[in-house]
């Protein structure tokens, strides 16, 4: 029985491996294409497209660095992000609360219809957003990216929430009571701090969501000092149709921030799934 167990189970780890090397190959070939295109010249790029560039060319990496329309995008980018992110977990934080601590008649439908704010896809919404946003002259101003994206994600963010919540033990919460605490003391004192993992996560899918988002600021922004990166990017191809390399090399540096961000809280984020799946 061992005999042919262990072949089986040799074999299943060999396509799990096999799964796993294509999968990463998919992932990692773009990314290596982009920043040794980067360095490479539009010749090269048609010669020699995956290999080391020969000579290196720098300077596509260092004419945007010392552009001052790519910094003004990535700070634009950061402030969106972030603002909106800070918006959307603040207020998915206290409603996840009340629905998982509080019992009243109607929580049970009110929480459905954040699981059906899920299936609302976000293009049907932006010919109906874009009037609303003018009416309330919101068109190039932050808040009518900011707004809409921490409205789009309070869905997710809030059913992640309350499923870590509900994983607090109520003996916590009765002992903290007790104690003289009010709900809102618990809330902000307690249970806040014991969700961190759980906040941290949420916050990296709002972040990373915000930084790729690119119809939204398209259509709210027509002032260009308010485009973020993904705006520019299409902008720059368009202006730099000619010139591939250039392309990849700006493609690549307004990718690092989110890669490097996600890179830092990875640990935090599987930590967070985990703790919501456990739920």
């Amino acid at each position: 029985m061992t005999s042919t167990a262990n072949p089986a189970l040799r074999a299943r780890r060999l396509v799990l491996h096999l799964v796993c090397i294509v999968v990463g190959a998919v992932i990692v070939v773009p990314v290596w294409f982009g920043v040794l295109g980067g360095f490479k010249d539009n010749g090269q790029l048609s010669v020699n497209p995956l290999g080391l560039p020969d000579p290196w060319v720098p300077s596509n990496y260092t004419d945007i660095l010392t552009s001052e329309v790519f910094w003004r995008q990535l700070g634009n980018s950061v402030l969106i992000a972030v603002t909106g992110t800070f918006i959307m977990v603040a207020a998915a934080a206290m409603a996840a609360f009340v629905f998982a601590r509080f019992a009243f008649r109607g929580r049970e439908l009110l929480f459905t219809l954040f699981g059906v704010g899920l299936m609302f896809p976000f293009a049907v919404a932006i010919l109906p957003l874009f009037v609303l946003l003018r009416s309330m002259e919101l068109l190039d101003n932050p808040l009518g990216v900011i707004l809409p994206q921490a409205a789009f994600g309070l869905p997710i963010t809030v059913i992640i929430l309350r499923q870590f919540f509900r994983t607090i033990p109520g003996e916590v919460e009765e002992a903290a009571i007790l104690d003289g605490c009010s709900a809102f003391g618990f809330f902000w004192r307690i249970l806040l701090p014991m969700a961190r993992p759980a906040l941290a996560t949420v916050s990296v899918l709002a972040l990373v969501t915000s930084w790729n988002n690119f119809m939204l600021p398209l259509v709210v922004f027509t002032d260009q000092s308010w485009w973020t990166l993904p705006v520019g990017v299409q902008a720059f191809q368009g202006q730099y149709s000619d010139d591939t390399a250039r392309v990849l090399a700006y493609v690549v540096l307004s990718m690092v921030p989110a890669l490097g961000f996600y890179a830092v809280a990875e640990r935090q984020l599987i930590s967070g799934l985990s703790g919501s799946v456990k739920g």
